[in-house]
């Protein structure tokens, strides 16, 4: 019996080779769903399911879903991490030994992954026949926009980056590098073309989609970043006339789920805590990827996640400095942080009698009375999902707000007043203000006066957002060792800071390797 399954064993084979003999190509089939160039770039839905997938970037980790959230938030001075792993701390203190460490790499590829979608879309979009002329101008711009945004936080975090305009025709093509000037120049000039071909807004399925307003916004911030106060304000005015944003009544409402897309939101990252395979903890960009975001998980207090990130005391004291106008804590500090709102150690102005904070429902001393080391510190609340759920895991649906109507009023009012016209910015601040419940700003303060009354309504309204780095660059205040000994003196980890150095992350050792680049002063 074994003999003779062997010889028709053998016989069989010899009859598959025969067989692939005569057709050569017999192993050698295309996957019939898998797509090619050759078969997409067709239609209307081509173009915009290859937009969507632009956007899909955005969600990767070392963008808005994780590492972008260290990189801004924690090396500024208002964040800071202790983690147990420390090359994630080190990262966040200026210390970088290795210059191929994971979250830079992770930062670097997925903002070069988004942009060659991006590229790809500009490159293959405009040949599509028969396509709606104006939702194919919408794609294109989209792809700017999108593209814009990527170069925007790669030139602020490392300066002289490679300029990847289009799809390399070759695996020998090698985008050139550009300075930092250059890359900006490549920011504005995308938005321009981008605002003039994006709708006002969206509906249905199409909401989270880059916007007019959302270019012009990021336009007028790009001009902030270069002192270009002028035309800046032009950008602002067009956000601030269009009608389309206004303030939310509730501050909490720009950092929650159930309040998504609301009338302040300008632009932000779409995400979702709906499980795709399971748990999605490494964030692989397959079809089982969850599109959670994981800053609440990294980020949670000590018991309900890592941990990874914490607020430097000095923030809440920044709130502590002014009651509203009828007496009360500014209400935006319990939505920005849990803090021991009875340390009058370290909150002098806190009062025995303050009620205490709740952590994900339970009170803060409860939690932490026994625990003199975690009872003094400072956690983050913006973003966390304690208003809804008692845990956080590494799905949260809470969209990333990237750009808010808040934050425009503020950098308009900066833009006037750093044009000699204090008494046309200190409106837009007061609208700020009121939403908060704090008094109005007197008329009469000065160009210097308003400068610096304004580095304190940025923290107040804004920290924990991701845009105190690109604050911090703008005001010059990492420029010199007299303003970097400012910061040291409340985030000692500015100690580590090297003026000429420490403002621009180290270009990854490999990218310079491989593409010869010139690698960052002094790294």
């Amino acid at each position: 019996m074994k003999s003779m399954f062997l010889t028709r064993l053998v016989l069989a084979g010899l009859l598959l080779l025969g067989a692939t003999a005569c057709e050569k190509d017999l192993l050698d089939q295309a996957n019939p769903n898998l797509p090619t160039v050759e078969t997409s770039w067709k239609t209307s839905d081509d173009a915009v399911k290859a937009a969507t997938a632009c956007y899909a970037g955005l969600q990767g980790l070392g963008m808005y879903r994780r590492w972008l959230n260290f990189a801004f938030d924690l090396r500024d001075d208002t964040g800071f991490s202790q983690s147990p792993w420390g090359e994630l701390a080190d990262f966040t203190r200026f210390l970088h030994p290795n210059y191929n460490f994971e979250v830079s790499n992770n930062i670097w590829r997925d903002h070069y992954r988004t942009i060659y979608r991006c590229n790809q879309v500009l490159d293959k979009v405009p040949g599509i026949q028969g396509m709606d002329p104006i939702l194919q101008r919408r794609v294109l711009a989209e792809a700017r926009f999108l593209r814009a945004l990527s170069y925007y936080n790669l030139v602020s975090l490392y300066g002289n980056v490679p300029l990847a305009l289009g799809v390399p025709t070759d695996l020998n093509t090698v985008p050139a590098q550009g300075n930092e000037a250059q890359v900006w120049a490549q920011v504005i000039a995308d938005l321009q073309v981008a605002q003039a071909d994006l709708p006002a807004t969206y509906t249905g399925t199409d909401v989270g989609r880059a916007t007019k307003g959302a270019a012009t916004t990021l336009l007028g911030k790009a001009y902030m970043q270069n002192k270009r106060w002028a035309e800046a304000q032009v950008q602002f005015a067009q956000v601030i006339s269009s009608g389309t944003y206004r303030l939310v009544a509730n501050y909490t409402d720009n950092f929650r789920h159930t309040t998504e897309n609301n009338q302040e939101s300008i632009f932000e990252v779409q995400f979702s805590d709906e499980k795709k395979g399971g748990n999605d903890a490494g964030g692989g960009p397959d079809a089982t990827s969850s599109q959670g975001g994981q800053r609440s998980q990294f980020w949670g207090v000590p018991g309900f996640g890592f941990n990874d990130g914490e607020v430097r005391p000095w923030v809440v004291r920044e709130f502590l400095q002014e009651p509203t106008a009828t007496g009360q804590r500014d209400p935006r500090l319990a939505a920005t942080v849990f803090y021991n709102r009875r340390d009058q150690t370290q909150f002098p102005s806190a009062l025995p009698s303050d009620a205490d904070t709740l952590v994900y429902g339970v009170g803060f001393l409860t939690r932490y009375g026994k625990d003199a080391r975690n009872r003094s510190r400072v956690y983050w609340r913006k973003y966390q999902t304690d208003y809804y759920r008692a845990f956080e895991d590494f799905d949260s649906p809470i969209n990333q707000r990237v750009m808010r109507y808040a934050d425009v009023l503020l950098l308009q009012a900066e833009a006037i007043n750093e044009q000699g016209n204090p008494g046309a910015a200190i409106p837009l601040v007061n609208q700020v203000r009121q939403r908060a419940g704090l008094a109005p700003l007197p008329t009469t303060l000065t160009k210097e006066a308003l400068r610096t009354q304004l580095m304190h309504e940025r923290v107040t309204e804004l920290t924990g957002e991701g845009v105190r780095w690109f604050d911090l660059q703008r005001w010059g205040l990492l420029a010199d060792a007299a303003s970097v000994n400012l910061l040291k003196a409340r985030d000692p980890d500015f100690g580590n800071f090297v003026v000429g150095k420490s403002r621009l992350l180290p270009l990854l050792q490999s990218e310079v390797d491989l593409n010869r680049l010139q690698q960052n002063p002094q790294w």
